[in-house]
């Protein structure tokens, strides 16, 4: 009997790729991914790639969500801004992990799409999710315990960083246009460290702090 698409995307996608955070593969084996697609992607949810959601974004492959979600260390207390909302899945697993998420998608039309998906499944308690310029995150809303952007920047913007709690973890894809890092960031005792935790391809974050629109 074949297992259920989340559990093989748990299984064969994260588990046998390094994720070992357990709280990371409970929270994406229960939350319905397929609910935050189109239609038309349903069956293809649990792939290992990422999906079109419209506006010329996409979903981030699952590996990627969890490899962000567990570099972020979080522990269930932890405030979190979530930068790129987009269809609002990265923000429903951060919103399991954690006490509260405040996510800001720039794409009106993405913003709306993500309320609904979260209110739809009920995964809404905690997320809260606004429109704007992620670049400069929401200094009103800071300090953060943790930061998690997915979408590549051409440098971690600064604005980022002064939201960034002590101590506290931003995770964000930085490089080129179509190639980046992802730098995963800790800031103790007034000073940052960064470490690479592999390759990987985001969407351009568009923003005063990162990459010019168009």
């Amino acid at each position: 009997m074949s297992k259920p698409p989340a559990a093989e995307m748990v299984e064969h996608q994260l588990i046998r790729r390094g994720i070992h955070d357990q709280r990371v593969l409970n929270a994406m084996l229960t939350i319905p991914r397929e609910e935050f697609v189109p239609a038309e992607y349903r069956a293809t949810a649990y792939i290992d790639a990422p999906l079109p959601i419209g506006q010329e974004q996409t979903i981030t492959q699952p590996y990627m969500t969890a490899l962000m979600a567990q570099s972020l260390a979080l522990g269930g207390g932890e405030k979190v801004l979530d930068v790129g909302t987009g269809s609002g899945y990265h923000a429903a697993v951060l919103g399991a992990l954690a006490r509260q998420v405040i996510t800001i998608e720039r794409i009106p039309e993405l913003a709306a799409s993500a309320r609904e998906n979260l209110g739809r499944t009920g995964l809404d308690s905690n997320v809260t999710v606004l429109c704007g310029d992620g670049s400069v995150g929401l200094p009103m809303e800071g300090p953060f315990d943790a930061i998690s952007v997915a979408a590549a920047s051409p440098q971690t913007p600064f604005a980022l960083l002064a939201q960034l709690n002590d101590p506290g973890i931003l995770v964000i894809p930085v490089g080129g246009r179509q190639d980046q890092d992802l730098y995963v960031i800790h800031k103790f005792n007034g000073k940052t460290t960064t470490k690479v935790a592999g390759g990987c391809r985001f969407v351009p974050l568009v923003g005063k702090e990162g990459w010019r629109e168009g």
